[in-house]
């Protein structure tokens, strides 16, 4: 079983996500410049969205280098003292991990459930006096048994989600119940600089000018994005079929809701989805429906790409229906802000507000409780 998301939102001048010149991030699609939203922007926005943690009632992950920092502080705020509690947390780390570098920093980010961390301290106080007098036999037995505990496990909703890869430690990686592609403009764009001044408050009348010059890029889209979810992989990870459904509720949710914070400041580009299509499907074919723009979009006549974009996507949903059959689709639930933006192919699936739309999702869910 898979829950697809598909959305369409269109942005005002904003530059959501930079690449390392500072510029809107872009590609060719289609033959032409897209805007582009990567992935992992897309995914960090929704999992630290308020409305996530929420939804899942279960403590987000840490995505961390400083693993060892923070089990450290989990033993200190016992009243071990530090001279005890860092050397015993990096020897842990560097055994459960085995990728610490120097610092006892990690190779690279690392994402940990809060109780995998909160276990370890459990373990490590239970047997102090040894760990203390010899940290790599006790951290090496810790170690072991903490990766039988969360080997192709999590406690975290995001993590079970996003998943986790460790080349250095395979038997901790985690696969990924969660797909999102990079968003993009569903028409051709161009980049745009902005021109901008700042002036002191405090220079003399005298002297006229601007303080500070400057340029800003930007652009303005309307994105398509999508993001499938495997529930039998969500509900495996998680060991918990109720916080598999509210992982995927506060997803949802979130994935309406959050904006990615880049230039928000300089540009509030608080523009919700015009449309939100949600597919709960029985095989693993999955549609992402972005071909359905790999020819771009032009405006209508009076200017404007949403309405274009809008009926563009249900045509190509009644192609890909016509086509492939409608026999695995469990449930499509799809909903428009009201006003101008007429569904054909999609119609009969339209709901009228977003609770109706995310209960429709919802009840196709399964819903008995399978424990850890």
């Amino acid at each position: 079983m898979y829950i697809e998301l598909h959305l369409l939102q269109s942005f005002p001048p904003s530059n959501l996500n930079r690449d390392d010149t500072n510029n809107p991030k872009d590609c060719t699609f289609g033959g032409v410049r897209r805007a582009r939203i990567s992935s992992q922007c897309l995914k960090r926005a929704v999992r630290i969205h308020p409305a996530f943690q929420e939804t899942t009632r279960a403590p987000n992950g840490l995505r961390t280098k400083r693993v060892a920092q923070r089990l450290a502080e989990l033993l200190a705020e016992t009243g071990k003292p530090d001279e005890e509690t860092q050397p015993i947390a990096a020897a842990l780390v560097a055994e459960y991990m085995n990728n610490l570098t120097k610092g006892d920093l990690t190779d690279a980010p690392v994402f940990v459930a809060p109780s995998e961390l909160t276990q370890a301290a459990e373990a490590l106080l239970a047997d102090w006096d040894a760990a203390v007098s010899d940290p790599d036999k006790v951290a090496k037995a810790v170690a072991s048994d903490l990766r039988k505990q969360y080997r192709e496990h999590s406690t975290a909703p995001d993590v079970a989600l996003f998943g986790r890869m460790m080349a250095s430690q395979p038997e901790l990686g985690l696969e990924a119940a969660c797909q999102v592609a990079h968003a993009l403009s569903t028409h051709r764009i161009s980049m745009e600089m902005d021109y901008f001044t700042a002036v002191d408050d405090l220079q003399p009348r005298e002297e006229p000018g601007a303080n500070m010059i400057g340029y800003t890029s930007y652009n303005s889209a309307c994105f398509y994005r999508y993001a499938r979810i495997d529930w039998d992989q969500l509900v495996s990870t998680l060991g918990d079929t109720a916080l598999a459904r509210r992982t995927v509720e506060g997803f949802l949710r979130a994935s309406e809701q959050a904006v990615p914070s880049g230039k928000q400041n300089a540009f509030a580009p608080f523009s919700p989805p015009s449309l939100a299509l949600a597919v709960v499907r029985s095989d693993g074919m999955s549609w992402s429906l972005v071909n359905a723009f790999e020819d771009p979009v032009t405006p209508n006549r009076d200017g404007g790409y949403v309405g274009p974009s809008v009926e563009r996507l249900d045509a190509y949903w009644g192609h890909l229906c016509d086509a492939y059959g409608t026999d695995t689709l469990g449930c499509v639930a799809a909903r428009t802000l009201p006003g101008g933006l007429p569904l054909e192919s999609l119609g009969p699936n339209r709901q009228p507000g977003f609770e109706p739309w995310l209960a429709a999702i919802l009840a196709a869910l399964p819903e008995e409780e399978t424990g850890v």
